[in-house]
């Protein structure tokens, strides 16, 4: 990254259906950066809320996120860059992943309309989310002022070549 050390940690964050996994998975090849899918590390006891249609609660979320901060931290101690794909949705969330880290981890929001998002959840099955949960999702979202702002109303392909150009890393 232009003006910024390595290693980083890059988290695309967003509500669901907003494109993290599959972008996040794209960065990945081309940078050869490990990907973290946070819906990967959720308790089984989330998974299961989740998929009954039940928004969590920040008591439901905090373990969680603290394993993902954790998981980070393992590879930015490792000297190893990694992408992690998290919903990270309240200022309170992203500042636990933070931690001490400040100057490691930067979020790339994805954001778009709940048209948009409600669209392609529509045509997608995921493995415990239902789309009934994306309001919820939009409730709880404060949008983050210090993350990099990305539409999702372009390709996969576009918006990955937009980050790595706007966060000036070369790939």
């Amino acid at each position: 990254m232009t003006g910024s050390r390595l290693p980083i940690a890059l988290v695309l964050m967003g509500v669901t259906g907003s494109g993290k996994s599959t972008v996040g998975q794209m960065l990945s090849e081309r940078l050869d950066w490990p990907f973290l899918d946070g819906d990967d590390f959720h308790p089984q006891k989330n998974v299961e809320k989740m998929a009954q249609g039940t928004p969590l609660t920040d008591d439901d979320r905090k373990p969680w996120l603290q394993r993902l901060a954790d998981e980070l931290g393992t590879h930015l101690d490792a000297g190893t860059s990694c992408l992690l794909a998290c919903s990270a949705l309240r200022a309170s969330y992203r500042h636990l992943l933070v931690g001490d880290r400040p100057q490691d981890i930067r979020f790339v929001h994805l954001n778009g309309s709940a048209e948009l998002i409600g669209s392609r959840l529509r045509d997608r099955v995921h493995r415990y989310m239902p789309p009934s949960l994306l309001q919820s999702q939009f409730d709880t979202l404060e949008t983050p002022e210090q993350a990099l702002t990305i539409s999702i109303d372009a390709t996969p392909g576009q918006i990955v070549e937009r980050i790595l150009r706007e966060l000036g890393i070369v790939a």
